[in-house]
């Protein structure tokens, strides 16, 4: 009985034990389960606010040219008075038709233009020297080369673009590619001057032969550091395999795009003296690119994506290299009253190619949230595949957190090849690998690493995301704070300095034009009280816009803050000769523009005081890389961020800088300034 009375109380004790073992797990369960849910609401917030960022920008490059465009439409071309930054908007880019005797004068002032014969290879000169036929050999070594950062020669880029031009020109609007001997083909999406991806994709895939096609379905230069490195590969390995490797054409190889997102600031700084001539061929070579891709019969690849009026045979007519710029209306004409209905027709056609986006919603729509192209949903996707009797479509474009996605029933899949896109940790890249008769889906993913290869969890990448997201947004912030204000002000007629936290977001959203998480994004961006009040001016305590040249007022340095990007694209236009300076009647003409553009009240003798204030030397010059260079974004105190101290003391040594009484570096670029102030504050 003993026994049988212990062994009763140990299973009693064991009953509540284990259901305290159980409750313990489940509490586990929840917290972890909770901490994932946050943390991948934190991720899809700040890929929001990456996403918006990006797009606002691109909308408002859109938004620009139309206005430059609406604005020559009024005015006579003819009339001595109208602006130079108009005028060399309203140059012809080419003829309407372009016929066989056009084509040869074209190419023949191209090659007198080019001409790389003229340009000699220094003896000090260390990279590969390139023959024609390129070889394979040749290709290795032009990627060992670009890993030990030594560029290739103005010569030899120029030959290469003037051969790639040729060989581009054979080639239809529409690339056939085909699987009979290598059964299989790779496609690659975006790359974005991202040099590290492509050589991950090499690494993993193998380089482009017979047996290993590829295609690169546009977007290779911008916003990367190694836009050159990039385009100088993929056009070596499409001479050398004409009819394995394939090019589309992306939104960014236009012309007035490389303006604004650093393809031919890269280009500037890295050919100098040769700037002008690889431009103007890199402009004429990406003109050439074919617009899409067809994969046995089956699957349509195209950079952006397809709309209810794609026609593919009509595609095919069209002669493509008559766009230098998609942006612009075909023959560089601006009043598109003018443009006949089969020119609005090719047009309105690329720029859906280039620049549309896939959608949950039925129909087609115009692409309110880039600015251009348009928004299809999967009835359009199913009605162009049943037209043209094909299976999918594979489109790019758009930066994805996976380096993929499926959309429209599996009918459209996005490929993203840039990992690391928007901050270190963004988004993972990928390319897909198409195989078999009815060419099934092999994904790939990698993610580039600039570190060593220590392990980051995805809590940590996420935070340091986030946090760069965040100043991001506060520097968009910043760059409208008087309209913000006002704002605010006319919802606190009292001068509480408090509004709701409705008001506030509502306000948020409005001046920005952005459609994010305002209440969730709030703690991270200002203060409330106890009350849940909003103190808005706590939006803007921990940073302030810096500007050497602030003496006009807040709300005209915001709006040359705000509008650096479009500044520098009309600056570049303007400076024909790439020297990185317009004179003074040409820096007055683009800010009084812009200003009316933008709506600002600026009275003319303030454009004057700060055109005045740039140039030091007198000498009736405006260096626009010293005034873009100029702004700053620093902390509530005044300071430059550590990131910027850490940049500007890896240029030289503090006290080599503060011996240059009249020079200071600002993110890598010299510049004057009037007293010393200015570098001793970095001390």
């Amino acid at each position: 009985m003993g026994c049988t009375s212990s062994n009763a109380v140990r299973v009693e004790d064991e009953i509540p034990r284990s259901q305290s073992v159980i409750r313990s797990v489940v509490l586990i369960q929840k917290w972890y389960r909770r901490y994932l849910a946050r943390t991948e609401a934190r991720r899809r917030c700040t890929w929001t606010i990456f996403q918006s960022i990006e797009y606002a920008g691109e909308q408002n490059q859109l938004k620009l040219y139309n206005f430059f465009n609406t604005m020559l439409g009024q005015m006579d071309t003819d009339d001595i008075g109208q602006p130079k930054i108009l005028r060399a908007l309203s140059v012809s880019q080419r003829p309407a038709k372009i016929d066989t005797k056009t084509l040869e004068e074209e190419d023949h002032v191209l090659m007198r233009e080019s001409d790389p014969d003229s340009i000699e290879v220094e003896s000090s000169y260390r990279g590969v020297h390139l023959t024609f036929p390129l070889t394979q050999a040749q290709l290795q070594s032009l990627i060992n080369s670009f890993k030990t950062k030594q560029p290739l020669h103005a010569k030899y880029l120029i030959q290469l673009l003037l051969e790639t031009r040729t060989a581009l020109k054979q080639k239809a609007n529409i690339n056939y590619a085909t699987t009979s001997i290598s059964k299989q083909i790779t496609v690659c999406g975006d790359l974005h001057g991202k040099l590290d991806d492509l050589y991950m994709i090499f690494h993993k895939n193998g380089l482009p032969s017979v047996h290993n096609p590829y295609i690169f379905n546009g977007d290779f230069v911008d916003r990367g550091r190694n836009s050159v490195e990039i385009a100088v590969i993929l056009f070596v390995c499409f001479l050398i395999n004409k009819n394995e490797v394939y090019l589309n054409r992306g939104n960014h190889e236009d012309h007035v795009m490389n303006l604004r997102y650093g393809f031919v600031k890269e280009l500037v700084k890295k050919y100098s003296i040769h700037a002008s001539k690889v431009i103007h061929l890199f402009e004429d070579v990406f003109s050439w690119l074919p617009i899409a891709t067809i994969v046995d019969y089956k699957i349509l690849v195209v950079h952006g994506g397809v709309s209810d009026t794609l026609d593919l045979n009509f595609l095919a007519t069209i002669d493509r290299h008559k766009f230098l710029s998609i942006l612009h209306p075909p023959r560089g004409g601006n009043d598109t009253s003018k443009l006949s209905d089969t020119e609005l027709r090719e047009w309105k056609l690329i720029l859906d190619i280039l620049w549309s986006d896939p959608r949950a919603k039925h129909g087609c729509h115009d692409n309110t949230f880039r600015g251009g192209g348009s928004y299809f949903g999967p009835d359009i996707t199913d009605y162009i595949l049943t037209k043209h009797k094909l299976k999918r479509i594979i489109r790019s474009h758009e930066c994805k957190p996976d380096g993929y996605e499926f959309t429209h029933n599996n009918k459209v899949l996005t490929i993203f090849s840039a990992s690391n896109y928007y901050e270190e940790g963004s988004n993972k890249g990928a390319y897909v690998k198409l195989h078999g008769s009815d060419l099934e889906y092999q994904l790939v993913q990698y993610m580039t690493s600039k570190g060593a290869n220590r392990k980051v969890t995805f809590a940590q990448r996420v935070t340091k995301v986030e946090s760069s997201a965040i100043v991001n947004l506060r520097e968009k912030i910043l760059g409208s704070k008087s309209e913000f204000l006002e704002e605010f002000h006319k919802l606190d007629p009292e001068k509480t300095g408090k509004v709701t936290q409705h008001d506030w977001c509502t306000v948020m959203g409005s001046i920005l034009g952005m459609d994010l998480p305002w209440r969730t994004l709030r703690p991270k961006l200002a203060r409330c009280d106890e009350k849940g009040m909003v103190a808005y001016d706590t939006t803007f305590e921990e940073m302030r816009i810096y500007h050497r040249y602030s003496g006009n007022g807040p709300t005209v340095t915001e709006m040359l803050y705000r509008q650096k990007d479009n500044l520098e694209s009309l600056f570049r236009i303007l400076d024909r000769d790439n020297s990185g300076q317009i004179s003074m009647e040409e820096f007055n003409e683009v800010i009084q523009l812009l200003v009316k553009q933008q709506n600002v009240n600026c009275p003319l003798d303030q454009i004057s005081d700060i055109a005045k204030s740039i140039d030091l030397n007198h000498d009736g010059k405006i260096d626009f890389n010293e005034f873009l260079e100029a702004f700053r974004i620093v902390d509530s105190y005044g300071k430059f961020s550590e990131v910027q101290r850490q940049e500007l003391m890896s240029i030289s040594s503090m006290d080599s800088i503060i011996n240059m009484k009249n020079c200071s570096f600002s993110m890598g670029t010299k510049r004057r300034v009037s007293n010393l102030d200015d570098i001793k504050e970095f001390k």
